[in-house]
């Protein structure tokens, strides 16, 4: 973690406003469960919270990218931008889409690393040209088009682009970790 206390705190259950609680209120886990911090971090500003969730649930349940692809680029980008909390939430979301123990470990290490497969790597090179230069090179995108649709391309995009702003939030806010999460290994 880049800072070990928040900027920004997150809002308790006693503090959410009229129009924060309905963002945060799920039915699905039940009165009293608990709120990850990065949203009740975002709750500060409602307004930002409401469209900014839009985006994000697309990105994350909406994608027309498969489950694990999407988290080799999720935790990839979050690594990139030493965002621990993003790491840390996104290790256990992709042991569940099928990510392996020594993936996970790899994919600190990039994808030119053996071990990858042809399909893989270029995900994770797309993820490491698009964080240095916002942009994927000529060679990269013809390897993704050879495996993927033209709104999965975007997905590619879209998702790095996201979870980098998340990063960039995450990593200045000061987002702490949730109880049973880790962050970044060393």
């Amino acid at each position: 973690m880049r800072l070990t206390k928040s900027r920004i705190p997150p809002l308790s259950r006693s503090e959410w406003s009229e129009e924060v609680r309905p963002l945060l209120e799920n039915p699905v886990l039940g009165e009293g469960q608990r709120v990850f911090n990065i949203l009740a971090t975002l709750a500060h500003h409602p307004k930002l919270f409401k469209r900014w969730t839009i985006f994000a649930n697309h990105v994350l349940f909406k994608s027309t990218l498969p489950a694990r692809e999407r988290e080799l680029l999720i935790l990839r980008i979050g690594w990139l931008c030493r965002a621990g909390y993003e790491w840390g939430q996104h290790v256990v979301i992709g042991k569940q889409a099928g990510l392996t123990e020594a993936e996970i470990t790899r994919i600190t290490q990039g994808p030119e690393v053996p071990g990858w497969s042809p399909s893989d790597a270029t995900l994770l090179r797309a993820v490491d040209e698009l964080h240095r230069d916002a942009f994927v090179s000529e060679p990269t995108w013809k390897a993704l088009a050879e495996r993927w649709n033209t709104q999965q391309l975007m997905d590619v995009v879209f998702t790095v682009g996201q979870y980098n702003l998340v990063s960039m939030a995450l990593n200045s806010f000061g987002v702490q970790l949730d109880p049973g999460l880790h962050g970044l290994p060393r």
